[in-house]
């Protein structure tokens, strides 16, 4: 079950895709190939992007890049280790996304994380 946040920023990138179609598919283009495995794995690449997203306050990342890291496996406690290095540069506001928004996710995802 995609949250609803993820679920307005596709259909966001989809409105936009509308208008904007080669805009769209050079971006997906792009964001494809940096989040695809090399020298860090897809997932430890979710999850810097999860900390960036944290860090900056941007909700809809925070929700999409934590549910692709969660397909990608990633633990609870690596999803709570992102959530510390990035509430370390960005202090309490960045921590409280972690701990509120995160928490609200893996709590409607729950028993699908080991």
């Amino acid at each position: 079950m995609e949250h609803y946040l993820a679920e307005q920023y596709r259909e966001g990138l989809q409105a936009f895709g509308q208008l904007m179609p080669e805009a769209l598919r050079a971006y997906n283009e792009f964001t494809s190939q940096c989040f695809s495995s090399g020298e860090l794995s897809s997932k430890h690449k979710h999850l810097q992007a999860l900390a960036i997203s944290l860090y900056s306050g941007n909700e809809h990342c925070i929700v999409y890049h934590l549910e692709t890291a969660l397909n990608d496996g990633v633990s609870q406690k690596e999803i709570a280790e992102t959530v510390a290095v990035a509430g370390a540069f960005g202090g309490g506001t960045t921590l409280s996304h972690g701990v509120i928004l995160i928490n609200g996710v893996m709590e409607e995802k729950q028993g699908t994380i080991q």
